[in-house]
């Protein structure tokens, strides 16, 4: 079995985020980039069926991004060695930011078939910096393979995966002939965290850098803005007499309702 997992680098969700100056770009400076958070939790997925499935399993795990200073994506990659990965393809672009999440799929997906045969393919649901959640559905569409999103279960038997998905508060399960591609939730798989023997033992495991040639495509972010500061809220009233102030002031003073 050969499971590649997709990974990006993006900003520690608890770092506090500043517009730059130019306001069209956050402040990098003292911004930590890390492994993605639902991104790790499909390499632990990936290693835990690795492991499941014995001698000849192998995962891969491989990153288009940056190669300078926080941004690089050769140091995620590192991560995903840590967590149990068996070696990693770097996709350099130092263009990465704003890029167009459609080629970003066209270059995962050459990396991937340059390869050879595949398994499965797993990514986490979304980036969390630039929230396109679209990467997972083009890359299963670029591979010719199933896709399912937002998976919280995945087991592997006899050549199909049986993948559990959330849907608007309710599970579906979802049965697909391998090879698959699978985003998946938080919940797909319990966080690990890589020992420092196991963080020693990845700087020895491969990166290999594949070439993409990359397109100029991209979205262009015009501003920036923090969101607004919290507003005090109001006690109206209770009970069903309170009702007609309330939308009394829905209307005229929030301007969240129109009749």
């Amino acid at each position: 079995m050969r499971i590649f997992v997709c990974v990006k680098a993006v900003p520690d969700t608890a770092a506090r985020i500043k517009v730059d100056k130019d306001g069209s770009h956050i402040d990098p400076s003292g911004v930590k980039f890390v492994l993605g958070p639902y991104d790790a939790r499909a390499v632990a997925k990936a290693i835990s069926l690795k492991e499941a499935a014995g001698d000849g399993a192998e995962v891969i795990a491989v990153s288009a991004g940056g190669t300078k200073g926080e941004r690089d994506a050769k140091k995620r990659l590192k991560d995903a060695l840590a967590l149990g990965a068996d070696r990693g393809i770097l996709i350099p672009d130092d263009g990465c930011e704003n890029r167009d999440p459609l080629e970003v799929a066209k270059a995962l997906a050459a990396a991937i078939k340059a390869e050879g045969e595949f398994s499965l393919v797993l990514l986490g649901r979304t980036a969390v910096d630039d929230q396109a959640m679209s990467v997972g559905p083009m890359l299963g569409a670029l591979l010719g393979a199933p896709c399912v999103t937002d998976a919280v279960g995945l087991e592997i038997a006899g050549g199909k995966a049986t993948v559990t998905r959330a849907a608007e508060g309710r599970q579906q399960t979802v049965e697909l002939t391998l090879p698959a591609v699978v985003s998946g939730q938080r919940d797909l798989a319990e966080e690990k965290y890589p020992k420092l023997k196991e963080i020693l033992k990845a700087g020895k495991k491969p990166i290999a850098d594949f070439a993409y040639a990359w397109t100029d495509g991209g979205y262009t972010v015009t501003a920036l803005e923090p969101p607004p500061e919290p507003v005090a809220g109001k006690i109206v009233g209770e009970g069903p007499d309170a009702v007609p102030e309330l939308f009394n002031l829905l209307q005229n003073e929030a301007k969240k309702l129109s009749f």
